[in-house]
């Protein structure tokens, strides 16, 4: 009996925590669709856009940013780095300090809201616009780094490349078995709509899309805070 409600309690946090970091996905699209049509032309969670943009921007011909994306790389890595060196003796999966940096996360797009609201209209290329473009990236590097840890597999949060060769791979057209098609398409269908989201709510201003989209992450991330101690409580019963 006490391996049942164990094998239970485990399949009950995976669901939990699939479920936020498909929430995170759709923000992320948020926030990119923000970037590349608010900031011009920049990923700040999508690197692999960015280190194609810079490749083609530094050509010269091609009209491209360079700065923008290299600031949203660089925010990227250190904000990686500086969430995995902070989580690195916590516990695997959803843990305390998982809410407290993810919290950060949410709390950046919230603050670069607020000064994108102040300034009024962000012109490329300007200070303002150059900051909040490396502390996105900062964001969405400590996120993919948490969602890392958290490890649901299949959904980085941040990126769907991989997601999408996995569910290619493992299709029955492929000679697999399916498995993980479900989460896979869901991952697909909800940075899709983030970006949707995100090119509608700039139709109003930089700074509301990014209010909104901060106040979404914030939303999920305390959700699965709420949720997890209670399942923390189940599983030691």
């Amino acid at each position: 009996m006490a391996g049942l409600m164990a094998r239970a309690a485990e399949w009950e946090r995976g669901r939990v925590e699939l479920t936020m970091m498909l929430a995170l996905t759709f923000t992320t699209g948020i926030i990119d669709a923000i970037g590349f049509l608010g900031l011009d032309r920049v990923f700040t969670a999508n690197m692999t856009g960015n280190v194609v943009i810079m490749g083609m921007g530094l050509v010269g011909s091609t009209d491209l940013p360079v700065l923008g994306p290299a600031l949203a790389f660089v925010g990227f890595v250190l904000g990686a780095g500086i969430a995995a060196a902070v989580q690195r003796k916590a516990r695997a999966g959803w843990s305390g300090i998982t809410t407290t940096v993810l919290t950060i996360c949410a709390l950046i797009p919230l603050a670069m809201g607020v000064l994108a609201e102040i300034e009024g209209h962000v012109v490329a290329h300007t200070p303002t616009a150059l900051t909040i473009t490396g502390m996105l990236g900062l964001a969405m590097g400590a996120q993919a780094a948490t969602a890392r840890r958290i490890g649901v597999k299949d959904v980085t949060t941040v990126v769907i490349t991989s997601t999408i060769t996995g569910m290619a791979a493992d299709s029955r057209l492929a000679g697999g078995n399916g498995s993980g098609t479900g989460r896979r398409v869901w991952a697909i269908a909800l940075m899709f709509l983030g970006a949707l989201v995100g090119a509608l709510l700039l139709l109003t201003s930089l700074g509301i899309a990014l209010l909104v989209a901060g106040g979404l992450m914030l939303l999920v991330i305390w959700v699965g805070h709420a949720i997890r101690p209670r399942r923390d409580a189940e599983a030691t019963a």
